[in-house]
């Protein structure tokens, strides 16, 4: 293997390396039983990065707005502490914050039936602290989303 074929296969992801090693990891959520498009398949991040902006959004907005006296330092603080009451809420009895409603995402448990609340809780605080967000599986779930055994899918 040359260096060019090497960084190619780095950039391109483990996934694609993996792929040129005659290995099949086939669709992302197939190995969960979700379809490969359409609703109930896995979230794209593209979808799930824009939720996450109009969220973080109306939590700023109402965090300057009702919380503070103007922009200052503590308005992330108080955005963060919004964004955690929204997510919580709003997940544990809909199923999806209004971001997600917006792009047509909702949350549900990896083992099917209804969303328990105390698994939208744990995964709330743990995408507060944002790592476990940034650590992404073959399929495409967040550790947040693993370790709270949801996922976040097509509505």
């Amino acid at each position: 293997m040359d260096k060019r074929q090497a960084i190619g296969s780095w950039l391109s992801g483990p996934r694609e390396a993996l792929g040129e090693a005659g290995v099949d990891l086939g669709y992302p959520g197939e190995q969960l039983g979700l379809p490969q498009t359409g609703p109930g398949s896995i979230a794209r991040p593209g979808r799930r990065l824009g939720a996450l902006a109009v969220d973080w959004a109306l939590c700023l907005l109402i965090a300057y707005g009702l919380l503070t006296d103007g922009y200052n330092q503590t308005t992330g603080n108080w955005a963060l502490l919004v964004f955690f009451a929204l997510g919580v809420l709003t997940i544990g009895t809909v199923g999806c914050t209004p971001g997600k409603r917006l792009f047509g995402l909702r949350i549900v448990p990896q083992d099917g039936g209804r969303l328990n609340p105390l698994r939208a809780l744990l995964r709330t605080v743990l995408l507060c602290l944002a790592l476990p967000a940034l650590i992404w599986d073959r399929d495409g779930r967040g550790l947040h989303d693993r370790l709270a055994r949801t996922i976040e899918v097509r509505g």
